[in-house]
């Protein structure tokens, strides 16, 4: 792991930084919306206009790649951002937000497509999958970081904006300044949504419905703490407990999937999420209780992600994972647009309970799903081995990982 992290240094403190800039953004918004009288569905727009512009990016940014290069993509977008960043309190209108988090998306989706590729460019057989894990908690702690930057700013001013767009700009100093050749980049062609139906139903819906949940848990916790009367702090130290329970709870679920039929235990987690879910909602609990479920959203939520696209992978020939993943991804992403609109609605209905209300239904579809694909057909003879993913990585990781695991 030293002689990984020797070699691949420059990359990870990059993405760290970047995931600090991106992070506290992502509450930073939902907190100053608030602030500036936005509505809540006003707010749930601007946060669903991130998962626009990351599906865009997903799909355009590796020919942007192919026809001019990691290095001036790497660049443009990364200026783009630091642009953007430091805009939001000068336009305060929410559809001038929403405008700038589609850019803000889709330049950070470009951007990841950028490191992970070098990443995978970097590392050799033997420590690819060590340098992958090595992104991925990075990516978390560079979030929960984040968070504890949100938490001594004032959110009314500039500042929490101005920083992150220093952050995101330092960010590309050790990635462009490293020694490494820019990589080449290949084509992952997406297998066809038909067809990846047939292959894994529960893992087609699941990611839907997962993109849902995650795009909620992560776009509207800070409007729903605003909504809760939470201060920044605690509010802060909400988002952070999700990524922690991520962070924390991905190996042991991991090790659970690889020693039993992974619909099941996609059920038992999604059972539990609903049962803490619905009584988020309608119990008045405490802070550190509160705290407590934060955890358990985020450590089954992020989980999931990679256990469905394990759970499909099962079904495939190595050749076709990587595509089989690309679709799934854009299912994810759908799901994603769609989460934070719909929460930000029943919020309006029926009060901050909404933000626990709707990611218990979606829990809930995805338990009964499950539970009715295992009475569809017989679990695989043999499964492959789970490696744990983020909701933020592009096709070219989970494609790595396929890579590297067969």
């Amino acid at each position: 792991m030293l002689k990984t992290l020797a070699q691949t240094w420059p990359l990870l403190l990059g993405v760290m930084l970047l995931m600090v800039g991106n992070g506290v953004q992502g509450s930073l918004l939902g907190i100053r919306g608030n602030i500036e009288g936005f509505g809540t569905y006003e707010i749930s727009a601007v946060m669903a206009a991130y998962f626009v512009g990351f599906l865009g990016g997903t799909t355009l940014a590796p020919e942007m790649i192919r026809r001019v290069g990691h290095v001036r993509v790497f660049a443009a977008l990364g200026s783009m951002i630091s642009a953007v960043l430091v805009l939001y309190p000068v336009f305060l209108d929410w559809t001038a937000w929403a405008i700038m988090r589609v850019i803000i998306g889709f330049c950070f989706s470009g951007i990841y497509v950028c490191a992970e590729s070098w990443l995978n460019n970097t590392a050799s057989n033997e420590t690819r999958g060590q340098a992958l894990s090595a992104y991925m908690i990075v990516q978390m702690i560079g979030i929960i970081a984040a968070q504890g930057l949100l938490a001594q700013g004032d959110p009314s001013g500039f500042t929490l904006f101005i920083i992150p767009s220093v952050l995101v700009s330092l960010a590309f100093m050790p990635l462009l300044l490293a020694d490494t050749p820019a990589p080449t980049f290949g084509t992952i062609k997406r297998l066809g949504f038909v067809r990846l139906f047939r292959v894994s139903p529960l893992g087609c819906a699941g990611m839907l419905l997962t993109g849902g949940i995650f795009a909620a848990m992560f776009g509207m916790a800070a409007v729903w703490g605003s909504m809760a009367g939470l201060s920044v702090a605690q509010i802060a130290l909400f988002v952070a407990a999700t990524y922690a329970g991520g962070l924390v709870l991905q190996y042991p679920i991991g090790r659970l999937s690889d020693r039993m039929d992974r619909r099941l235990l996609i059920l038992i987690l999604s059972v539990i999420a609903t049962v803490t879910m619905l009584i988020a909602t309608f119990a008045p609990l405490p802070f550190s209780v509160l705290l407590l479920v934060a955890v358990l959203l985020g450590g089954i939520t992020n989980p999931l992600y990679s256990l469905l696209i394990a759970h499909t992978n099962d079904y495939l020939p190595k050749e076709e994972m990587a595509g089989a993943s690309a679709g799934l991804i854009f299912l994810n992403g759908l799901g994603a647009i769609a989460g934070p609109l719909a929460t930000g609605w029943l919020m309006e209905v029926i009060g901050p309970g909404g933000f626990f209300l709707f990611m218990g239904l979606l829990f809930a579809a995805l338990s009964a799903y499950a539970a009715w694909r295992m009475t569809r057909r017989a679990a695989p003879a043999e499964t492959g081995t789970f490696t744990g993913l983020s909701p933020n990585a592009s096709s070219l990781a989970v494609g790595a990982v396929i890579e590297r695991k067969n």
